[in-house]
């Protein structure tokens, strides 16, 4: 037992360390184990379409907008066009993107659409910077806040991110260097923010997605301990079921035992009284078992009582109650039963019993069983007197030849009939 134990507590031991190692983190703040971090990605997978769907939406809308200050600064001028045409298809792939994200979500996952428009969105913002004449802190600040959004709004997994901060870095420095020079002072400044910006973003995107791992594996962790105390109430149920089963059933003929029958008896004896109705009590032996057990050994008279007992029960009403009293006897509670109804039942059960043919006994013997009845006193409140005076109708009976029922207080000849 304590090296049972000592196995199942190792057991435990190493699925506790296994799927703590399975639920560490890598430097992409993604699950180490690669079917968890795809369980998580399909939980989060509505969540993260809604949030890319708003944050497409909100950069059409940014994008939109920007074309009326283009307007005042540069009229109606071929710069301007040009630039508004960017603008619109930059917003034009958000919208279609979102609108197909609303569609099909699972497509948020998909690195396919999501970085196309990642590719449009920024060779669109770079565009604007070209062609815009504006100051170079406001490019500055576009880059910054793109830098941002591309950590925290548009969910992506962290090596897409690293690549397209790092394709607006270099396209920006590219652009200042080749078409927008800046004085090297500015110019290293710039460079610095921008470094500073990706390095916030990072941090910033590792915490949040560490923060929601963690809090996944904590949720998995609670939905597995839940099902395991769910799976052991069951067991321990069961378990106490089989208990009550055992408890209460004779485990060779599968009746109730003796306790059982007490129990259940006792229950009738009440209602009776309370409902003024008869309770009838039956005491059955099976005739010359000692002798059968002798001559045919214990498993063939094993096979007699269950199928004794079975037989018993087959001829009984669903409100009776049958149990094994000690031996190759057996006690019956007959509910709503006066003498009359016992008997008829009694001699049914006593005919098919006598009806049985039993391969391993030799031809010609018969099972034959002897029924004492009795009858529950209004004044008894408990059963044994019935039960007794049941037991000596089954003695009289056995004196009288056996194979017969016989009723308490009647006076021979009683219902009878010879093997």
């Amino acid at each position: 037992m304590s090296l049972l134990l000592y196995h199942k507590g190792t057991a435990m031991t190493a699925g506790k360390n296994e799927a703590r190692q399975g639920a560490s983190l890598n430097w992409r703040a993604e699950f180490h184990l690669a079917a968890l971090e795809a369980l998580y990605r399909r939980t989060m997978r509505l969540q993260d379409a809604q949030q890319l769907r708003y944050a497409l939406w909100l950069i059409a809308a940014t994008f939109l907008l920007f074309i009326m200050a283009d307007y005042v600064l540069l009229g109606a001028s071929g710069t301007f066009l040009i630039l508004a045409a960017t603008r619109v298809g930059v917003a034009l792939s958000c919208l279609v993107l979102a609108r197909h994200i609303t569609r099909h979500p699972v497509q948020a996952h998909r690195p396919l659409p999501l970085n196309l428009v990642y590719f449009a969105t920024l060779s669109g913002l770079l565009l604007t910077i070209l062609l815009h004449p504006g100051s170079v802190g406001l490019h500055i600040s576009s880059i910054v806040v793109a830098s941002l959004t591309i950590y925290l709004l548009i969910p992506n997994r962290l090596p897409w991110i690293l690549f397209w901060n790092g394709y607006l870095s270099i396209g920006f420095t590219l652009l200042t260097l080749l078409w927008k020079p800046l004085p090297p002072g500015m110019l290293a400044s710039t460079l610095m923010i921008i470094a500073f910006a990706n390095l916030m973003g990072w941090l910033t995107f590792s915490r949040l997605n560490r923060l929601q791992r963690k809090q996944f594996a904590l949720l998995m962790d609670e939905r597995d301990v839940n099902r395991k105390l769910q799976s052991e109430i069951e067991e321990r149920q069961m378990l106490e079921a089989q208990l009550r089963h055992m408890a209460s059933t004779d485990s060779l003929t599968g009746i109730a035992n003796r306790r059982h029958f007490f129990e259940l008896a006792e229950r009738e004896l009440t209602r009776a009284h309370r409902e003024q109705t008869p309770l009838a009590i039956c005491m059955v032996d099976i005739d010359l078992f000692k002798t059968l057990n002798d001559h045919h050994g214990h498993a063939v008279g094993d096979l007699v009582l269950t199928t004794v007992a079975s037989c018993c029960a087959s001829v009984l009403r669903e409100t009776d109650i049958i149990g094994r009293y000690g031996g190759e006897e057996f006690v019956i509670a007959l509910p709503q039963a006066n003498l009359e109804t016992a008997t008829s039942i009694a001699e049914r059960l006593r005919d098919k019993v006598t009806s049985l043919q039993l391969p391993v006994l030799p031809p010609g013997q018969r099972l034959s069983v002897t029924v004492g009845i009795s009858q529950v006193a209004p004044g008894e409140v408990t059963l044994e007197p019935a039960l007794q005076r049941a037991d000596d109708a089954l003695y009289a009976g056995k004196s009288r030849g056996r194979n017969c029922v016989m009723v308490a207080g009647e006076a021979p000849p009683a219902i009878s009939a010879q093997a």
